[in-house]
């Protein structure tokens, strides 16, 4: 049975989450988690870049100086790559379906294997913060102090206030981290591989417990 450790915003610990060890059996190959990574990257790209070819440029067409008598190397075309204003030579192209299909289920495995690394290296942590109610970075720079946080990329994660059928505002949550570098916050179910390979060390808001544990392949998964 894994263990988990909840605090406050002051770093105290105030309880412990049990995990069943079941959870923490993702069955995932360093392949497969690379590939997963891969094709979210190329997924997030625009692939909007686009130059023009000496076809392509809007140049009069005349030569820039006579064929011959000049000395010099003769030159067709204005619109010619070597002059200023002239076309790209292999330039790129705007690119399309260059969409890279991710199995769900892969998704989930890697998702799974990742949380439970983060579990497993003691990098994930619960945070209660229920009394919060309006935005303080102070109260979170001195969970990040207390914890051994500063200067980690860290990401904290709430609960769907949709599917939680809550009415709790994550507005005063992100205004406090918002101008604390190298952190950022998502939702329990919108997190992606990515996002926590990036982040060094995981903080669960304790209201999302629920919603973790579902993502990890608990009750209701």
């Amino acid at each position: 049975m894994a263990i988990l450790k909840k605090y406050n915003l002051s770093g105290a610990e105030i309880g412990q989450v049990d995990v069943d060890d079941r959870l923490l059996e993702a069955k995932a190959n360093p392949q497969m988690i690379k590939d997963y990574l891969i094709a979210m990257r190329a997924n997030q790209r625009q692939w909007s870049a686009n130059t023009k070819s000496r076809a392509e440029v809007s140049h009069s067409g005349q030569k820039p100086h006579p064929q011959k008598g000049t000395g010099r190397a003769r030159q067709g075309y204005l619109g010619a790559p070597q002059y200023k204003g002239g076309g790209r030579v292999f330039g790129p192209k705007p690119k399309f379906d260059q969409h890279v299909r991710i199995n769900k289920k892969e998704k989930r495995a890697a998702i799974r294997y990742l949380l439970s690394q983060k579990m497993q290296e003691q990098n994930l942590h619960i945070l209660s913060c229920s009394e919060l109610t309006q935005p303080k970075t102070r109260a979170f720079v001195q969970f990040l102090k207390s914890r051994n946080l500063s200067g980690k990329k860290v990401l904290f994660l709430g609960e769907d206030l949709i599917a939680a059928n809550v009415q709790l505002d994550h507005e005063v949550i992100e205004k406090s981290l918002r101008n604390v570098p190298k952190l950022s916050f998502g939702l329990v179910p919108n997190v992606n591989g990515y996002d926590l390979a990036l982040h060094q060390d995981v903080v669960i808001l304790d209201s999302a417990l629920d919603q973790f544990l579902i993502l990890l392949g608990g009750k209701n998964a």
